[in-house]
């Protein structure tokens, strides 16, 4: 009376393999969510020296903050870290007309660069079956 045995196969189902690309999905949404914020911090920036929120600019810096957000939601489609680093050189852009946001854009795409850099490292780690958690 003692507890139920369990099945030979239960006590030999090994746990899943970890998946270290899910993790590299939630640094990039908080990346995103990150720059989201800071570029949305950039407005009062727009409104002193762009002419104001209203204008092209201001509405140009609007969109890429919500776009920024809208990325989040779609980080495991395989055509989002194009569409990511393109809202980058939009916020470069703006080097010529706001210095300021211009250079919010260089150091967020040093980030993202460095973080891709680290995302092919770990898939070639991976690869070759280098990573702690493949070790025995």
């Amino acid at each position: 009376m003692s507890s139920p045995e369990q099945p030979e196969s239960a006590a030999s189902v090994k746990p899943p393999a970890k998946d270290p690309m899910k993790s590299f999905r939630g640094v990039m949404a908080g990346t995103l969510i990150l720059e989201a914020i800071t570029v949305g911090l950039a407005l009062p920036v727009v409104a002193r020296l762009g002419g104001g929120v209203g204008t092209v600019k201001g509405w140009t810096v609007i969109a890429v903050a919500v776009a920024l957000v809208l990325c989040c939601g779609v980080l495991r489609r395989s055509w989002i870290v194009p569409v990511i680093l393109a809202l980058q050189v939009v916020l470069i852009v703006f080097l010529f007309f706001i210095t300021a946001i211009g250079v919010i854009g260089l150091l967020f795409l040093a980030f993202w660069l460095w973080a891709l850099w680290l995302r092919r490292e770990v898939a070639r780690r991976m690869a070759a079956g280098t990573l702690p958690f493949q070790q025995q």
